[in-house]
């Protein structure tokens, strides 16, 4: 497992639908701490990643007809990665 992955086994309360963290995508992991995660696990995740990838990734996924993002959510990182990124 990556260590994207690794970080994601250690937070079952956020990706409920599965336990074989090792097939999750960084797409699904990224939506999933976006959406669900508190402030520690954003800062961890933009540590792993970088502030680049995760705002070119959740840029990505809010432009695609499926994504499970609340619009509160969508709007606070719009914001956060413009001026982050």
């Amino acid at each position: 497992m990556t260590t994207l992955q690794n970080f994601a086994s250690k937070r079952p309360y956020l990706f409920w639908s599965t336990k074989n963290y090792s097939h999750l995508s960084n797409e699904a992991i990224v939506e999933g701490i976006l959406e669900y995660g508190d402030y520690e696990d954003v800062q961890e995740l933009i540590k792993i990643l970088g502030c680049p990838k995760v705002a070119q990734i959740f840029f990505k996924k809010i432009e695609s007809q499926r994504n499970n993002f609340d619009p509160k959510i969508k709007h606070y990182f719009k914001l956060f990665f413009k001026q982050h990124a």
